[in-house]
């Protein structure tokens, strides 16, 4: 399962990577900003951290990471 972080402090609520994620990991909504609601969706495209303008994205996961999935 894919461990999605959004830095909240960093991230201004633009929407991008709710627009751009091929899965529909995220949800958004104006006053809440993104929410992760599909990660165990998520193919590890890496199109939402590419495109955020805040690099407010971080995506782990135990097997992209090399380490065994528990």
């Amino acid at each position: 399962m894919a461990k999605i972080n959004i830095d909240r402090i960093l991230c201004k609520k633009c929407g991008i990577c709710a627009f751009v994620c091929p899965k529909q990991v995220f949800k958004f909504n104006e006053l809440e900003g993104p929410q992760v609601v599909n990660p165990d969706d998520c193919i590890y495209c890496d199109m939402c951290i590419m495109m955020c303008p805040d690099m407010a994205i971080d995506i782990s996961n135990e097997i992209k990471e090399g380490k065994p999935n528990k």
